[in-house]
């Protein structure tokens, strides 16, 4: 069992967190080496006016310092043909975009091909959060698809 300073237990405090239904998203970004991405479930909304959205990294994350000082991101949501890309870019040392995935964004960004939706952002904010770090983007181009379901995480597996 994970016991932190606190006393909760960090296993099972992970466990029940899994019981939140949560899409499936990739966030990219550009380095030296290529555009870059990672499968996350930290997203959410925050405002319309102005746009922004929000995810969070955790700080011993390999893609910690790519995204720490990265000027904006992509999100691209998940449709439920998308589990072979989600599974990619949520394991360690398998981050790199191949050409053939993304398209790159008004902004420069890289979106993911066949994604339900994109978005495209600039760094609004940066806020410590334990051991992660929470990103906020100012929204600047986004893309819906016109149909298609969501890739869904629950419980410790995807549903669909």
């Amino acid at each position: 069992m994970g016991k932190q300073s606190s006393g909760i237990d960090t296993v099972e405090f992970r466990n029940t967190l899994g019981k939140f239904a949560t899409g499936i998203c990739v966030v990219t970004t550009d380095t030296a080496d290529g555009p870059i991405g990672m499968t996350i479930n930290s997203f959410s909304s925050v405002s319309l006016e102005p746009a922004l959205i929000l995810w969070n990294i955790q700080k011993s994350s390999e893609c910690f310092q790519a995204f720490d000082t990265a000027n904006g991101y992509a999100i691209s949501i998940l449709s439920d043909q998308q589990m072979d890309i989600s599974n990619q870019f949520a394991q360690r040392g398998s981050h790199l975009l191949n050409k053939d995935q993304y398209i790159l964004g008004e902004s420069g960004q890289a979106i993911l091909k066949d994604a339900l939706a994109t978005m495209e952002c600039s760094i609004w904010a940066k806020y410590e959060g334990g051991d992660h770090i929470i990103l906020v983007g100012e929204v600047e181009k986004f893309s819906a698809a016109e149909s298609g379901e969501p890739l869904i995480f629950f419980s410790g597996a995807y549903r669909f």
